[in-house]
């Protein structure tokens, strides 16, 4: 309801305050999302193992599943929601889900029930997150 005044105080040289604002401070704000992702929806806060070692794998492997998380959100669709979606909401509504999965020598076969209600956004993910192939 009105203008929304915002004040930057900073001792960089050069540039206006709304380039400031706009390319750097919410630069940081959003960094800073990103680390709440990753503690809220990875639990990646959670190092209550005795050994400092045992902590950085835990730690390293919240890392590597923010990655994979991050690749997904990344291969849906520009204009879906589930571009911007938290990593907890793709967890619910494209992982959790019924399916068959038979693995042979050479591929792997996943069996979507009849009634997925968002098979078709599966089946396009798991063409862009397929391998390259091979000639």
């Amino acid at each position: 309801m009105g203008r929304d005044t915002r004040y930057i105080v900073t001792n960089l040289e050069g540039g206006r305050g709304k380039h400031l604002y706009e390319k750097l401070y919410s630069a940081r704000g959003q960094a800073e999302n990103h680390i709440k992702a990753w503690k809220a929806h990875l639990a990646a806060d959670r190092t209550s193992c005795s050994k400092a070692n045992a902590n950085q794998m835990r730690l390293m492997l919240h890392g590597c599943a923010y990655w994979i998380w991050w690749k997904l959100r990344a291969a849906c669709p520009k204009r879906s929601p589930w571009r911007r979606a938290q990593f907890d909401t793709l967890r619910l509504h494209l992982v959790k889900l019924a399916a068959t999965i038979v693995e042979k020598k050479t591929r792997i076969i996943v069996t979507l029930p009849a009634s997925c209600p968002r098979k078709g956004l599966l089946l396009l993910l798991f063409d862009a997150l397929a391998p390259p192939k091979t000639a």
